[in-house]
């Protein structure tokens, strides 16, 4: 089995929070501050190479982290997602959930159409990494 390498630098010092089966951190190129990226440790590129474990256990993250971005960033809903096949947008072959808080005002609430608002590549600035390991502290602090 292969598993991803949680060691990789641009991953490690920003891991939130991890289980058994799966860790979660924020991405490089939020659409909002808080879009987090929850993963299998597993690679896999799509939900159906999961266990029945490994499903619960992203989902599990998910319910915990939800309830951390409601404190850290005042959310009043969640959009969830993942990009499977190359159509849908998948360039990353590691099946990935994102969970992205929402709170009103914030860009992206109208006109919500996945292949235009979630990763495409160059389409948005990356997030400075002191600004990313500061957003992975205060969500750890919610925890």
């Amino acid at each position: 089995m292969d598993f991803f390498n949680t060691e990789y630098p641009e991953i490690k010092n920003r891991i939130i929070i991890t289980n058994k089966l799966a860790f979660a951190f924020p991405t490089n190129i939020p659409i909002v501050p808080g879009h987090l990226l929850i993963c299998p440790k597993r690679r896999v590129a799509t939900i159906d190479e999961l266990t029945g474990a490994e499903l619960l256990a992203l989902f599990d993250l998910t319910r915990i982290l939800k309830k951390s971005l409601i404190k850290t960033f005042n959310a009043e809903g969640f959009n969830y997602a993942w990009n499977e096949g190359d159509l849908a947008g998948q360039n990353i072959k590691h099946l990935h959930l994102h969970i992205l808080p929402r709170k009103k005002g914030d860009a992206g609430i109208i006109d919500y159409e996945p292949r235009q608002f979630l990763y495409r590549p160059g389409s948005r600035a990356e997030s400075p990494e002191k600004e990313l390991l500061e957003i992975t502290e205060l969500i750890k602090k919610n925890l």
